[in-house]
Formats: C-alpha cells, structure tokens, sequence
C-alpha cells in the first residue's frame, strides 16, 4: 500500500508541475551524503521518515459488509486503520536557484489537493475506503530537522513535510445467524443473580425483517404492525425494525408505491419476519 501511494505521489507531480522527458528524478529515498553525491540531475525527493496511527481518526467499530442476507447470514467487519505517513521533500539541483524554482513548483502542485484525486491514484490506492488526506508544510512537522540532517549524516537544506493520511485494512469479514427477534426481559429480583426466582417479569421483542419484490430489496417502504401505532420505513438495503411489543400474535402491513398493502400474519418469536411484496 505505502509503495503505490509512493507510486501516487509520482504520478500526481509528472501530471501536475508537468514533468515530462524524463527532466526530473522523482525518489523515496534517504537521502544521505553518498546517495545525494551519486544524483546527476535535479531531483525530487520524498523520504518516509515516520508512520503513525491517526488516534484522531481511530474508529474500531464494527460495521455491517456487504450481504444479501438470502442464506440467513449477518456480514460484519472492523473499520479500517488511519495511519498518518510522513514524508520529507526536499529538492536536489547544482544550483540554488534552481533548487528553489523546483522547489516552488512542486509545492504548488501539492498544495492544489489537499484530498488526493481518486484519478491520480494507482494500485491498492484505488480501493481506498475514505478520502486521502495530504497536508503540505505543517508547521508541527519537521520543528527540529538539524536532528534528522544529523541523524543521516548529510549537510542540512531547505525540508517540506509532507503527510498522507491512509486507511490500512487488516480485517477480515465474520459472519453469524441474522437475529430477528430481540426480547428485552426486565423484573425485579428477590435474590440476585438467580433469575428463576424473579417477579414481576415483563418480556418486549424487537423484530426485523426484509421487505422484497421480484428477490430485490425495496428501500422506502412503509412497515407497521397493525393496531399498536408502530411504524418504519425500510433502509437502503431493505430491512426495517419494529418494536418493543409483547410476546404473541400480530399482522404486519407493509405499503407497496403501487397497489393494496401486504398483510402478513406473524408470532413472535419467529424464524422469520420477511415480506415479500
């Protein structure tokens, strides 16, 4: 992943200072003493010195996958890591000014996109599941760089920082029985914890189901049960949610754009609370 946002960045600049015949080196390199002695023309260069989890942008929740549901099966899978990848740029030339001048023009080139352009992307790049971050010049970035010239032994010289912000997806997807029928159980305990000597006991179910037509999922459709004044709506995937209601017998309506409403007869609890329109 990090070596075709390396791959990216490279295409970003060729498209956008432009860049063309080959005029100028762009390199992920560190950027020593014997590396900086063997350039022979001017040169771009971005050297990752850092990556860090984004805490800021930290989301481990789990979040629903795709699945049609038809074998009776929820798809679930952890939120992808934000890393933070920080880069150095730093320009290469025989001449100041023409260092500076290469120097302008890359920054100008970046700063235009603050969110990486889906279209500039090349490999794994292109199945990011969230905008790409870049940030050009923080001014909380590289607050000491005599350090990092010290630390790879090189004369010191004019260093952008650069960072990309990707989501890295270690996860894979898990799946279990679909639930369709919740029940909350409240009362009041003589003696805890054992629940077999519980009063007062008093049950509510949620139900959930899928409204269909023709096998596909209907989004917008109106679903109540009839004589409680509980009503949905399905979401984009189809399904809906009703509830609290005791346990027992009810009729389940839903309203179809065209044509009379849908009557269903159900108990709860029940394998199923599907409709099929």
């Amino acid at each position: 992943m990090i070596a075709d946002l390396d791959r990216t960045i490279r295409n970003l600049l060729i498209n956008e200072m432009p860049i063309s015949d080959g005029e100028i080196d762009i390199k992920f390199d560190q950027p020593t003493r014997d590396w900086s002695a063997r350039l022979t023309r001017p040169t771009l260069n971005f050297y990752l010195y850092d990556v860090r989890e984004n805490n800021t942008l930290r989301q481990q929740q789990w979040q629903r996958a795709n699945g049609n549901g038809r074998d009776h099966l929820a798809w679930q899978k952890r939120m992808p890591y934000r890393v933070d990848c920080h880069y150095m740029m730093t320009v290469w030339a025989a001449e100041a000014e023409d260092e500076h001048r290469l120097l302008t023009r890359a920054m100008l080139a970046l700063f235009r996109f603050p969110i990486l352009p889906p279209e500039q992307m090349l490999g794994e790049m292109q199945g990011q599941p969230f905008e790409v971050p870049a940030a050009l010049a923080r001014h909380d970035r590289l607050t000491n760089p005599a350090e990092v010239w010290s630390a790879i032994d090189n004369d010191m010289r004019p260093a952008i920082s650069y960072m990309v912000t990707l989501a890295l997806d270690p996860w894979t997807e898990v799946s279990g029985p679909i639930v369709r029928t919740p029940i909350l159980r409240t009362g009041q305990a003589h003696t805890l914890p054992h629940l077999p000597q519980m009063a007062q006991i008093s049950e509510r179910a949620f139900i959930g189901g899928v409204v269909r037509q023709d096998e596909q999922p209907q989004v917008g459709i109106e679903v109540a049960i009839k004589g409680t004044g509980y009503l949905t709506m399905t979401d984009a995937n189809g399904r809906f949610r009703l509830g609290a209601l005791p346990i027992g017998s009810y009729t389940l309506i839903a309203w179809p754009p065209h044509g009379k409403p849908k009557q269903t007869d159900i108990a709860i609890p029940q394998p199923s609370y599907d409709i099929d329109l």
